[in-house]
């Protein structure tokens, strides 16, 4: 089942049913106004939303043309947003970056930093930042929770998941540093993220959708061009029933609650062959690539983005069908303050 969130209706928006092959879509209000609401009664809501859904693809509703550029983010707030970092590759390079060193425990506890949810960015909004800032995507991989106990279990987390999206968690790398050595971790450095248009329930991905990881490749293009391509199942080193436990240890959370992959980044095996242009998977940040020019040449290379930069994220199934829609973020800095 797909749904996504109009920008009509409200601060929270309108929820809709989309058809699998993102054409068109349904507006439910008398199953759910909101995705919040649906979730909070997902044992009421969740067949009815699914019989629309079957509806819609059958062609036994029309429905209306669907339109990403017109969808907030799935959810436009949600009660909780916590990003871990599954993969630890990305972890030991960016750290690389800075001359720190991995600690050990890194490898068997997972990293997980509070962000901002009290609003998104859309997948088609800007993001809106000043360059000296050293303004960086993250392509990542989310999935949204309904209510889970404090305490819970891997295997009971991942029977809590209720929904998969994508995200672009933007960073401000040049902030970074000052509030990481303050000792309380990130905050000005994470502005407010952007998902894809369309959040889907895990057997949407059929067998993509094992052991509580998506395992297809998340495309990356920048201004047009294929950036990175890396499996998401791969090298994860903790699964989303693991990560979402992680989050449950000392507190319960509740319906609605979103928690992320963290940058999606493969290992490879050549230094030079990392980017897709040299056979590599490429990758889903810039300051992975910046990591490895400064490995290879002294220094990094590329740039971070700026004005009119575009990113562009999504991922498709074996057949090539876009599942989550795209995120596509432009940069405005001239509208920052």
């Amino acid at each position: 089942m797909k749904l996504a969130t109009l920008k009509q209706g409200g601060r929270d928006g309108t929820l809709v049913v989309v058809s699998r092959d993102l054409t068109r879509c349904r507006a439910v209000p008398a199953i759910a106004r909101t995705l919040q609401a649906a979730l909070d009664d997902w044992a009421g809501t969740e067949p009815q939303l699914r019989q629309t859904y079957e509806a819609l693809n059958s062609g036994a509703i029309e429905g209306e043309p669907f339109d990403q550029a017109a969808c907030h983010s799935p959810l436009p707030r949600a009660f909780q947003w916590a990003d871990g970092s599954a993969y630890i590759n990305h972890v030991e390079l960016v750290r690389k970056a800075r001359n720190a060193e991995v600690p050990q425990s890194f490898y068997s506890d997972p990293l997980m930093y509070q962000g901002g949810s009290d609003g998104f960015v859309g997948p088609r909004d800007t993001v809106v930042a000043k360059p000296e800032w050293g303004i960086d995507f993250e392509a990542e991989v989310t999935v949204v929770t309904g209510d889970v106990a404090q305490g819970a279990t891997p295997e009971e987390a991942a029977s809590a998941i209720r929904l998969i999206m994508l995200v672009n968690d933007v960073s401000l790398r040049n902030l970074i540093p000052n509030e990481l050595a303050k000792g309380f971790g990130f905050f000005q450095s994470k502005p407010a993220s952007a998902f894809s248009p369309v959040a889907v329930t895990p057997d949407e991905l059929g067998d993509a959708w094992k052991d509580a990881k998506v395992h297809l490749p998340l495309m990356v293009h920048l201004n047009g061009k294929l950036f990175g391509k890396p499996n998401a199942g791969m090298d994860m080193t903790f699964s989303f029933g693991q990560l979402v436990a992680h989050v449950a240890k000392t507190r319960t959370l509740c319906a609605g609650s979103i928690i992320g992959s963290g940058t999606v980044s493969n290992k490879q095996d050549s230094l030079w062959g990392s980017t897709v242009d040299n056979g590599g998977v490429g990758y889903c940040c810039l300051a992975e690539v910046r990591t490895y020019e400064t490995i290879e040449q002294g220094k990094p290379a590329t740039p971070f983005m700026d004005h009119g930069d575009v990113v562009r994220i999504e991922m498709f199934d074996a057949g090539g069908q876009s599942i989550f829609g795209t995120i596509e973020n432009t940069v405005d800095t001239a509208s920052a303050r």
